[in-house]
């Protein structure tokens, strides 16, 4: 990845974005064609995440944020992944929730709602938790793993009957199809 000065950073290689940040998050990791990649290991790839996600503008890319989001991404992965329960696979993302608040104010404007973190290189990683405790409030059992076993993408499933089982029915979908379709010719073809 390469940062054009005229352009700022790069296109976003990632095969699955716009899903809710602390998924968009895991999302930073994805397998294609058998090789691992890892956004945030890119050169310029914490800008581009950050970009992405609308928060360019108010979060340094720099090293102290890029380790935040790298312990919120574990802290995360251990509780989706994993399916980790109790304290102490909550506790690594109580680290993380430690390091910010809402506060709820009310101004000339009426209310008004306003994040505070103990420094703005906790921003994104603060905000990515934050999410993540409202998508278990909404429905947990929407956070979803690709049904692919070679796939390491999340999803939030927004099906009207929660159906999605795939990352993208244009690549896992499509592949689980195929596999299908092939096994069966093959399978008759044999008999």
């Amino acid at each position: 990845m390469r940062t054009n000065p005229a352009r700022g950073p790069a296109a976003d290689p990632r095969p699955l974005t716009g899903e809710p940040l602390p998924l968009d998050l895991l999302n930073t990791r994805w397998i294609d064609g058998g090789t691992h990649h890892d956004l945030l290991r890119y050169p310029d790839g914490l800008s581009i995440w950050l970009q992405s996600a609308g928060l360019d503008g108010d979060v340094p890319a720099g090293g102290r944020t890029l380790r935040a989001l790298l312990a919120t991404r574990s802290a995360l992965a251990s509780l989706v992944d994993s399916g980790a329960d109790g304290p102490a696979a909550a506790e690594d993302l109580n680290e993380t929730l430690r390091h910010g608040r809402i506060r709820r104010l009310l101004d000339q404007d009426g209310p008004r709602t306003v994040v505070e973190t103990d420094s703005p290189d906790w921003l994104a990683a603060w905000t990515a938790a934050e999410i993540y405790l409202r998508l278990l409030e909404e429905n947990p059992g929407r956070i979803r793993k690709c049904a692919n076993p070679e796939c390491i993408l999340h999803f939030y499933d927004v099906s009207k009957n929660g159906g999605r089982r795939w990352c993208s029915m244009v690549g896992c979908g499509n592949r689980a199809k195929a596999h299908r379709h092939y096994s069966r010719r093959k399978q008759a073809a044999g008999s």
